[in-house]
């Protein structure tokens, strides 16, 4: 009897320890995602070439300050952002769409408050101002397409000399290469996908984003797969790694 109540005993510690282990490695996990770095993944094509459906990155959550947009569900809520610090022109950031102030979008950051924004013939502008852009080549997506497809792809510089990627389908697109000019309120952003033509942003849907929804910059992958992976084939799941861009900062 008495070793049998020993071992129940034992037991029960070794549930008790378990169950604490498990506790505190989620307020851990918690802590590490609303405050410092938190996973994202890439749904859909509107930042390529920068950034590749079947990537996964981190975004750091300390980088603008915080919001309620920072902690899991927007809670707790309370308005503006403590410890904040601005955004720079040409940041890619996660953020909550104004329209719903749920849905995480990843845009890139082009006008900030107080500019005019305006897309001419392809052609951003900045206050009346065109950005500079030179033709790198053609950009053929491949992946998680039905139909392969070929862009143009040019450098783009933004007046605070950030430069990156870009690609066009066409410079004549209505809804997006040719718009009215945005002038841009306080303490809130004008965001720009990278895939041109492919983007809804703040062209379009997405409008100006205030400050408070912007989540955390985008700051390197940690995972990245093509779209050749099937589940019934482990060999083809190595195979679908794309190796060259894990670890790779995104600028």
């Amino acid at each position: 009897m008495i070793k049998e109540h020993s071992e129940e005993l034992k037991k029960e510690e070794s549930l008790g320890e378990t169950l604490k282990t498990v506790f505190w490695a989620i307020i851990i996990a918690m802590t590490i995602r609303t405050f410092w770095f938190e996973p994202y993944k890439i749904p859909s094509g509107s930042m390529y070439p920068t950034l590749e459906v079947g990537d996964f990155l981190f975004i750091s959550k300390y980088t603008y300050g915080y919001s309620k947009h920072s902690f899991p569900f927007s809670f707790p809520t309370f308005k503006g952002r403590v410890w904040a610090d601005a955004p720079q022109r040409g940041d890619v950031v996660v953020f909550k769409y104004p329209g719903d102030n749920s849905t995480d979008y990843i845009k890139r950051i082009v006008g900030l408050p107080g500019d005019k924004i305006q897309v001419k013939n392809g052609r951003l502008h900045i206050n009346g101002v065109p950005t500079v852009r030179e033709k790198v080549g053609t950009y053929t997506i491949d992946e998680y397409v039905i139909v392969p497809v070929d862009f143009t792809e040019y450098k783009e510089t933004l007046p605070n000399g950030k430069s990156y990627n870009i690609l066009e389908l066409s410079d004549d697109i209505k809804i997006v290469d040719n718009t009215i000019e945005f002038e841009i309120p306080e303490g809130n952003y004008f965001m720009m996908g990278d895939n041109r033509d492919n983007s809804n942003d703040s062209r379009k849907d997405v409008g100006f984003v205030p400050f408070e929804n912007i989540e955390g910059k985008a700051r390197f992958l940690f995972y990245s797969h093509d779209d050749s992976a099937r589940w019934y084939n482990p060999i083809s799941w190595l195979k679908a790694v794309r190796w060259k861009r894990l670890f790779n900062k995104i600028i």
